[in-house]
């Protein structure tokens, strides 16, 4: 394949996109709304560290059980590809470009916005969308977005920028120029949806000191934490090619994998043997989406067990890296061969840890198959989920699958002719955080909410709970 699909896709999205109807048809009272929201953040700080699950396969009775093994595999949802996107220096457009084209949300070809904005239905003139939420598929049919990385500057004030909000407002549109960076209220959104956090630059001068960089990670940790309902950072993305940054954060307890350009682990997932702990990952910039194109059209050429992961630091995003996104969940996503995983690096990095650290014991009841899995303790570990792979289980043999009351999210599909994969999800609010979408829709109910509605009620294993919410927004 050429670079024909990737052209197109651009050539459409600029001449053809989906237009979201303008709100904007009088010029109300120009003071802005700069009042500061009350932020909806998933409850970070209130996971437990160990979490211990109990599942149930129910067979007919046709299965030898005592030869089932158990394995997790190399990749969730045993994909072939995996792709880890970093976006460095705290950039804007990470929220209203990189999260937005994965979750459907607005997009623009010159301005900006923030999550203040998007709540209140203010948005830049030439607003446009992709039509549709970017991803792949657990492989038993629920959509699984794709993720990134995105780096903070905790310790710079402009993260603290109240938007201003002027819906309606049509002669300027200074509120939609680029702002500083980040800012925290847009932070809280994306890790709402599971979009990954790092540091990189510290605020101080004596960038080749690492005790001085390591005193300003704790001072960049701590405002991280009071930020995020209590959410640790566990990743560094290596600023400049500094390579004494990569020295403190090897020094510093908290971080827990790195990503640099060079001198770093060129990543073969189904290759590794560790448990990747304070390992720097290799990653490498591109300047056009149409390079990464290349570089992912390479890997599918070649086994799965000898790929190489796609890993990408980028800065700045646009319309073209949107349509980069487009094409990946079109061609290898969810509306393609559904090959690709997508997580943030810290969500790579404890799948990894769990496959080295948990344990799964099993016994058999008649012609039932229990599983005790044990997912161990692991500082500012917020991804307590594994895919297994029962092996000697045919899906056919399959009556029921279920659970204990720590397992939130369980689906399961078959994987070969005889291998049972089941996904389960220990994730104690996420019945909570389903909830807070469906309100979410409930009170504003357009299109893209209703999909977020769906999409976070979807991860829930079938429950009342589950049943009820769905029926809310049929």
């Amino acid at each position: 394949m050429k670079y024909n699909y990737l052209i197109g896709a651009i050539s459409l999205l600029l001449f053809s996109c989906v237009q979201i109807p303008d709100a904007q048809k009088s010029d109300p009272d120009p003071d802005p709304d700069t009042t500061q929201k009350v932020l909806y953040i998933y409850p970070f700080g209130t996971e437990p560290q160990t979490v211990t699950a109990q599942v149930v396969i129910h067979t007919d009775g046709t299965v030898d059980l005592s030869k089932v093994t158990a394995e997790i595999p190399p990749l969730k949802y045993n994909k072939s590809l995996l792709l880890l996107l970093t976006q460095d220096d705290c950039k804007q457009a990470a929220y209203c470009t990189t999260w937005a084209a994965i979750h459907g949300k607005p997009l623009s070809l010159k301005y900006y916005y923030d999550a203040s904005h998007l709540q209140a239905g203010d948005l830049p003139p030439d607003a446009y969308s992709l039509g549709k939420t970017l991803g792949s598929t657990d492989g038993a049919g629920n959509e699984v977005r794709f993720s990134f990385a995105t780096t903070l500057s905790a310790e710079l004030s402009y993260m603290d920028a109240t938007p201003v909000v002027q819906q309606g407002w049509t002669k300027d549109y200074y509120r939609f120029f680029m702002k500083a960076g980040l800012i925290w209220e847009d932070v809280a959104e994306m890790v709402n949806y599971g979009v990954g956090i790092s540091f990189h630059d510290l605020r101080t001068r004596t960038v080749n000191n690492a005790d001085t960089l390591q005193n300003h990670l704790v001072i960049a940790q701590r405002l991280i934490q009071q930020k995020l309902n209590g959410r640790g950072c566990i990743m560094m993305a290596e600023p400049n090619g500094n390579r004494t940054y990569i020295t403190a954060a090897q020094a510093y307890s908290p971080i827990k994998i790195m990503t640099a350009q060079s001198g770093a682990l060129e990543l073969r997932p189904y290759e590794v043997s560790n448990d990747l702990d304070k390992q720097v990952l290799l990653r490498t910039f591109h300047d056009s989406p149409l390079t990464v194109l290349a570089a992912i059209q390479q890997q599918m050429q070649r086994p799965a067990a000898q790929r190489t992961a796609i890993s990408l630091g980028i800065h700045g995003t646009d319309s073209s890296w949107a349509n980069f996104l487009l094409w990946l969940n079109d061609t290898y996503g969810k509306d393609g061969s559904d090959e690709v995983w997508m997580p943030s690096m810290e969500e790579y990095y404890h799948y990894n840890y769990l496959r080295f650290h948990a344990t799964i014991d099993t016994h058999i009841e008649q012609s039932d198959l229990h599983l005790t899995i044990t997912l161990p303790s692991n500082l500012y570990a917020y991804y307590p989920a594994l895919t297994l792979d029962l092996k000697g289980m045919p899906f056919k043999a399959v009556t029921a699958v279920g659970s204990g009351s720590t397992v939130t999210g369980l689906s399961f599909s078959s994987y070969g002719a005889d291998t049972l994969m089941v996904n389960m999800d220990c994730r104690q609010a996420l019945l909570a955080h389903a909830t807070h979408y469906v309100e979410q829709y409930q009170k504003s109910p357009s299109a893209s909410n209703k999909a977020d509605a769906r999409y976070f009620v979807g991860q829930l294993k079938e429950s009342e709970h589950k049943t009820r919410l769905l029926n809310t927004i049929r």
